[in-house]
């Protein structure tokens, strides 16, 4: 199936507002943990955010997306509110989770983002089985999930492919390669080149695409999603692309060769599309610079306001998470 994505000056412009938006709030959630106003952990999402904004793109109301413990900029595509964002990682009462989820576990359900997952290929069968409740509501849904490459190389992978393909699910696998897993070149780790091989293994459509250019990420989401929602089954699509800083914020990431990196960050995916927009899509610099403008005020204004609300109450800690029989009757 052959779907045509086609897109007014207006809708590229707002493309690039949702890639620097995802760059500026990480930029700025670092910064943040830095001066000790963040707990806990980042995974900065710096370097893939075409992927996150040109797949969901393609996504509509009622459809449903799992993450990665590097999740912001998934959420952020899929329209959340970067006031609550920081509010959650601020660990405060308004923020998405009520400041108990934190950026591994981050979730609105209201948008179909089922969440950020601390373990790896968590979200996986998460994902599977959403995919599988929309076939069987005949919804019209298609389900995401994104990894990265080493989570290929886990059970929830094959076990969710296959179960996928044998029941023609609607869902997008999306394979976030950006070389390594966690601190693990994928060369070490994993015998093949492409991960898009392993559809082959449960009969599936795999799709290799450029990771840092949003508009074919775009056209693959469409064919892709297009086929789901026909009852064509899942497709396993790996996008190209690569982290700019290291796996976790405070990894200095000295195992990656500098020609390496060089050659990539030659490849910003924000850079690409810029010069892309200013040239041959005729874009103004004014409209570019006036997006950056936008984009700052909008995270300060955010960030600010989450610095301002309050911590939950310590005697509600037990509510809104899953407490079994046994731990519940030792709380009680």
């Amino acid at each position: 199936m052959t779907a045509t994505v086609t897109k007014t000056l207006d809708e590229r412009l707002e493309l690039f507002r949702q890639m620097l938006l995802i760059r500026r709030f990480e930029e700025k959630a670092s910064r943040l943990r830095a001066k000790g106003l963040i707990p806990g952990f980042l995974h900065p999402y710096i370097g893939q955010e075409a992927v996150a904004v040109g797949i969901c793109d393609q996504l509509r109301d009622g459809d449903a997306l799992t993450s990665t413990h590097r999740g912001h900029g998934h959420m952020i595509a899929r329209g959340a509110d970067p006031k609550r964002m920081y509010a959650e990682l601020y660990a405060r009462e308004t923020g998405y989770n009520r400041g108990k989820g934190g950026s591994l576990h981050m979730m609105d359900a209201d948008r179909g983002f089922l969440g950020a997952n601390g373990i790896v290929g968590g979200g996986i069968p998460l994902a599977t089985g959403a995919a599988l409740q929309m076939l069987r509501g005949k919804t019209g849904g298609v389900a995401v999930s994104f990894f990265g490459d080493g989570a290929t190389n886990e059970g929830t992978f094959h076990e969710s492919l296959n179960i996928a393909s044998l029941w023609k699910l609607p869902i997008l696998y999306v394979c976030e390669n950006n070389l390594y897993g966690e601190f693990t070149r994928q060369d070490k780790h994993q015998s093949i080149k492409d991960v898009a091989d392993r559809a082959a293994a449960y009969a599936m459509k795999g799709v290799i695409v450029d990771g840092n250019d949003v508009e074919a990420v775009i056209a693959v989401a469409a064919e892709a999603t297009a086929r789901a929602r026909a009852g064509e089954g899942p497709t396993l699509i790996e996008a190209k692309t690569y982290r700019h800083r290291g796996h976790f914020e405070g990894d200095m990431a000295r195992y990656r060769p500098q020609e390496e990196v060089d050659f990539w960050m030659k490849r910003d995916p924000l850079d690409l599309y810029e010069a892309r927009l200013t040239g041959e899509f005729g874009a103004d610099a004014d409209a570019i610079q006036a997006i950056r403008e936008s984009v700052e005020q909008q995270l300060d204004a955010a960030a600010e306001w989450a610095g301002e609300q309050p911590h939950p109450d310590p005697s509600q800690s037990t509510e809104d998470v899953y407490v079994d029989s046994y731990e519940g009757a030792a709380l009680r």
